[in-house]
């Protein structure tokens, strides 16, 4: 796991912290320059990136074992990471938020179903959630030697037991949840934001806001100043769920 913070911050269990990952397709999280991150560490937050099973920090066979049948790992991985903060001292459940993009997206929305308890704010982003119907939708078909096959019985048996969308329970406390997309994604439809917060909103009992961005797509190519302000909006919402 990858800890970024600034020099000057004490770690402890009051450190407001961002665990952020994405455990898929055989990509492998290494360090990299982030203005988002820096100004998160400006605030005396850090930053926590483990590396999970569905990437590729360790070969193929590390990817193999988070993809198909095996996606729940990634998620158990990433549960993982979020309890040892706690354990160690890190940071505390009050102060934790977790985060996510895309096949991340999936990743943190799968786990705050899981685990209510988790943490104390989601921020998710351009999510996959509803595992049952995505090959429906845009380019998604081409995902599935990474998912598998809703049409296959077996397939679709796994893909629905971890399936965000589907395992939303009435009245749970989940974290408070910022679900962001954008109206011209191209990628993976905004159908999923948006379905997975009115999913939530009329569920949880804590907030649950969804951020639909205008002509705008996934995340590549975004200009500068949108980059600026949804990077602003989501640093608001940390910052007031987790008392920064």
């Amino acid at each position: 796991m990858l800890l970024v913070r600034a020099a000057t911050t004490a770690v402890g269990t009051d450190t407001p912290t961002l665990l952020a990952g994405y455990g898929g397709f055989k990509i492998t999280e290494t360090p990299a320059w982030s203005p988002f991150i820096a100004a998160w560490c400006e605030l005396g937050g850090q930053v926590a990136i483990p590396g999970l099973r569905g990437g590729g920090e360790e070969g193929e066979a590390w990817h193999q074992a988070g993809m198909r049948a095996n996606k729940p790992q990634v998620f158990a991985d990433f549960e993982a990471a979020a309890d040892w903060l706690v354990a160690e001292g890190r940071t505390s459940r009050e102060r934790l938020a977790i985060r996510g993009g895309s096949n991340g997206g999936l990743l943190v929305a799968a786990c705050m179903v899981r685990r209510p308890d988790l943490c104390a704010a989601v921020v998710c982003d351009v999510p996959l959630t509803d595992m049952v119907r995505f090959p429906r939708f845009l380019i998604a078909r081409l995902w599935i030697p990474e998912y598998g096959d809703p049409d296959v019985p077996e397939e679709l048996a796994w893909l629905h037991a971890y399936s965000p969308y589907h395992h939303v329970v009435d009245g749970t406390a989940y974290p408070a949840t910022l679900v962001t997309t954008g109206e011209e994604d191209s990628r993976v439809d905004p159908c999923h934001a948006r379905k997975m917060a009115a999913r939530l909103q009329a569920a949880s009992t804590n907030l649950v806001l969804l951020r639909v961005e205008a002509a705008a797509g996934h995340g590549q190519g975004k200009p500068a100043a949108k980059q600026i302000e949804e990077r602003a909006d989501v640093l608001a919402f940390l910052t007031w769920q987790l008392q920064v």
